[in-house]
This record gives structure tokens, C-alpha cells and sequence, in this order.
């Protein structure tokens, strides 16, 4: 779903999505063994701490950050899901995602545990390539993203295409 900021109903922990700090809030839940939901990478600007369970994170606009959500019940896990997100400008457009607070630009949705896997393995080896994910080009998630949903395996991320990204990036600003 996307959208612009819409009042959210029902108030909760959560900031309303018309929020006027212009920053993206992620909560996260923390139950051992039935809810986990963290961040995998991003450049966290604040914390508020709800309880010792749940906390929200913030991130300001422009910064990418990985959401990781893993769920079971007695009988095993009922959801594994990677979001790789950007977080928006005040008043840009941008989709919904649980948690996640007014919204973001989606750049890689997966689910399930296999998948999910390869993914952190994925940002494991742009780390190893000596690249913070988060600064990876938003451009790479996207093409993770679309091999993995075809079956592929993606392109590794090298300093080569890192620097080709920053480049890029440099002309258009």
C-alpha cells in the first residue's frame, strides 16, 4: 500500500504517521523464541525504549536499513521476512510496512527462512567487501530483490560497483 501521511487510529506506542519529525520509526520486539523483529543494519538517530520487550528506533530520511521479522508459535515459525527500506522525506510518497512508521521506500521484500537467509548471507558478503550496507546502492538491494524472486543468485556487491555507485551518485547532486 502506499500513500502520503495518514492519521493512524487507535494511538499505541507507535508515532502517528503524520509525525512532524520528518524521522521513520521502526519498532521492535524482542520474546525469545516466539517474536523477534531487529534491524539487521542502518544508522539508527534515536531510541525510546517502551518496555524491556519493545522499543522504537528512528532513522532519519535518506538512510537505508534492513528489518528483520521472525514469529512462531508451538507448532514453528509462522513468519520470516527481510525488509530492505529507505526512509522517506516529509510529504514524499512511500508504502506501508508493518512496524514501520510513517512508511518507507521498499527497495527488497523476501519471506521465508530460506530466502531470508541467503539475504543476511548477501549483506554478510557486502560487509566482507568492506562496505557498510547501508551505503550500498539502493539500486542493489532492488536487483537482489528481483534474482532472488526469480530463482537466481544475485551479482556480489564489490568495491568496484560501490565506487562506481558513489560516482554516480556525486554527478547527480
Amino acid at each position: 500500500m502506499t500513500g502520503t501521511a495518514a492519521p493512524r487510529v487507535g494511538g499505541g506506542p507507535m508515532p502517528s504517521a503524520d509525525n512532524p519529525d520528518a524521522l521513520t520509526h521502526v519498532e521492535l520486539t524482542w520474546i525469545e523464541k516466539r517474536i523477534e523483529y531487529w534491524i539487521r543494519f542502518g544508522r539508527e538517530t534515536g531510541e525510546r525504549i517502551i518496555d524491556r520487550r519493545r522499543r522504537v528506533v528512528s532513522f532519519r530520511p535518506g538512510v537505508v536499513f534492513a528489518f528483520v521479522r521472525w514469529a512462531a508459535n508451538d507448532y514453528g515459525t509462522v513468519i520470516s521476512r527481510i525488509d530492505i527500506v529507505r526512509a522517506i522525506e516529509p510529504g514524499a510518497a512511500y508504502q506501508t510496512l508493518p512496524f514501520v512508521r510513517p512508511g518507507g521506500e521498499i527497495l527488497l521484500k523476501i519471506e521465508g527462512w530460506p530466502k531470508v537467509e541467503k539475504v543476511l548471507q548477501h549483506i554478510d558478503a557486502v560487509e566482507a567487501a568492506g562496505v557498510d550496507p547501508c551505503d550500498a546502492a539502493p539500486d542493489h538491494w532492488r536487483h537482489v530483490a528481483h534474482r532472488m524472486s526469480a530463482g537466481h543468485e544475485p551479482r556480489p556487491y564489490t568495491q568496484e560497483r560501490h565506487q562506481a555507485w558513489l560516482k554516480r551518485r556525486e554527478i547527480e547532486q
